[in-house]
């Protein structure tokens, strides 16, 4: 966001910016400037932004989503530790099919479509994670959580040689929670009340 002068009021106001919303898609996120990447860091991090010294908190839910350029092409960067450790999901997508890709042809070269309509409302998105985090993690599937991301680490002593060789920096706390609230909706979604 930004502080705009108003030569009516005499004041400056905040307009707030594209990541003050319950979701944001960051696409390309990698070719974001370092100080984008770092605010929206503070975002992700903090749920909150700060813009001419004022802090202000963001919209609840709020949740980010990102996709990324390969980072060997040009005017791009490299996304810091810090900011992929706040990201729950990654993974890669390959070209579509044949037919997949003549659906996105037709989709997106002709008429433009409807638009979008709420699917679910940022109360009910925040009535499901209140429900998800209801769900029992047993203390045995938590040390089994935590010893999955531990042996990602190459710096402990009982690291698989291949982490040791391969691996720089293992997997933070941030992954065993996520390992854990994973595991809760996916007994939410099999009907069970505990992981």
């Amino acid at each position: 966001g930004v502080s705009i002068y108003n030569q009516q009021t005499g004041d400056f106001e905040f307009r707030a910016g594209p990541v003050v919303a319950q979701v944001v898609l960051a696409d390309e996120i990698n070719r974001a400037t370092p100080k984008t990447q770092a605010a929206l860091l503070e975002a992700m991090e903090e749920h909150q932004v700060t813009v001419d010294g004022v802090t202000r908190d963001l919209p609840r839910p709020f949740i980010v989503l990102a996709t990324q350029n390969h980072i060997e092409y040009e005017g791009t960067f490299p996304l810091p530790e810090s900011q992929l450790d706040r990201l729950h999901r990654r993974g890669r997508l390959g070209y579509p099919s044949r037919d997949e890709e003549v659906q996105v042809l037709l989709r997106t070269t002709g008429a433009a479509e409807k638009p979008a309509s709420v699917a679910l409302s940022g109360e009910k998105i925040l009535d499901l994670q209140r429900v998800i985090r209801a769900i029992a993690v047993p203390l045995s599937v938590a040390e089994y959580a935590v010893d999955l991301v531990r042996r990602t680490r190459p710096n402990l002593a009982d690291a698989p040689e291949a982490g040791k060789r391969y691996v720089r920096w293992g997997a933070g706390p941030r992954a065993s929670q996520f390992l854990s609230l994973a595991g809760k909706v996916h007994a939410a979604l099999g009907g069970r009340f505990n992981v």
